[in-house]
C-alpha cells in the first residue's frame, strides 16, 4: 500500500538575487513496510527530503502525501500534530537530554502521543532492559543510539526518518543498529528512510533513491536486497 508521494516537489531558498533549489521538481511514491535509502554526496539535497517529509520544513511548491494527507498545505500547529503522530526521527547524533535517565528520555514522547508504546517494553526489546535507570553519560554510543531508536519506535509511528543513523558508530555497532531498523520492517511492517552516504547501507535497501543536485537521479526496486550479515562492511 502505498504511504508516501511526492508530487513535483521543489524547496527554494532566496539570498537576494540567488537562488538555490535544494530540490527541484522531485516525484516519487514509497510503499508502506519498506526498507529505503536516500543516498548522495552532500549538499544533495537528500537531507531536505527528510526534513520535508518529517514535517520539519514545508515545499515552495507541489505536493506531499503522507497516508493520504497532504502535509504540504497543513498549519505549524497541523504539522506539529503530524510529527507528533506519524513520524518518528532517528539522528546520527542522539538528542537525549541528560538529566533524564534511559527510561524516562523513552518515556517523555507519551506526553504527545496517544497511541504510544511501553517505554519499558520497546527498550528491553533493544537490548537495554539492564539499563533503564542509567543516564546518557554512562551508556557506550551504540547504547545511546539504540536508546535514541527506541524513543523513536515508542512514539509508535507508521514512518521512521533516520539521518545517518551509524555515521558515528563503528562499524560493529551499526551492523547491530541497522539490524533492530531492518527488523522493525519485516517484523513490524514499519517504512524506514535512511538518508546517508554510505553505498554499502544502499545494497540492503528495497527501495534505492540517488539524489543529486536536488533531482532524484535513480528509483531502484531491488528485489533481492543483500542481508546485514553479508555486507562486506
Amino acid at each position: 500500500m502505498k504511504i508516501v508521494e511526492f508530487d513535483h516537489v521543489s524547496r527554494v531558498y532566496e539570498n537576494g538575487s540567488q537562488i538555490f533549489k535544494a530540490l527541484d521538481e522531485v516525484s516519487f511514491t514509497l510503499e508502506e513496510g519498506k526498507f529505503i535509502v536516500v543516498l548522495g554526496p552532500s549538499g544533495a539535497g537528500k537531507s531536505t527530503l527528510l526534513n520535508l517529509l518529517g514535517g520539519i520544513d514545508s515545499p515552495t511548491s507541489g505536493h506531499i502525501l503522507v497516508d493520504g494527507e497532504d502535509i504540504a498545505g497543513l498549519s505549524s500547529d497541523e504539522l506539529a500534530d503530524y510529527r507528533a503522530s506519524k513520524v518518528g526521527f532517528i539522528f546520527q547524533f542522539y538528542n537525549l537530554i541528560p538529566a533524564l535517565t534511559v527510561h524516562e528520555n523513552v518515556k517523555l514522547v507519551h506526553e504527545n502521543t496517544k497511541n504510544a508504546i511501553s517505554a519499558t517494553k520497546i527498550l528491553e526489546e533493544v537490548g537495554l532492559k539492564e539499563h533503564l535507570k542509567k543516564f546518557p553519560h554512562e551508556l557506550s554510543g551504540g547504547e545511546q543510539q539504540r536508546v535514541s531508536i527506541a524513543r523513536a519506535i515508542a512514539k509508535n509511528p507508521k514512518i521512521l526518518l533516520c539521518d545517518e543513523p551509524t555515521g558515528a558508530l563503528d562499524s560493529s555497532t551499526g551492523v547491530l543498529i541497522l539490524k533492530l531498523l531492518l527488523n522493525m520492517t519485516r517484523e513490524h511492517n514499519k517504512t524506514i528512510v535512511i538518508v546517508t552516504h554510505n553505498q554499502k547501507i544502499a545494497e540492503m535497501a528495497d527501495v534505492l533513491i540517488r539524489v543529486k543536485n536536488g533531482k532524484i537521479n535513480d528509483y531502484i526496486e531491488q528485489a533481492n536486497p543483500i542481508s546485514v550479515d553479508d555486507i562486506e562492511w
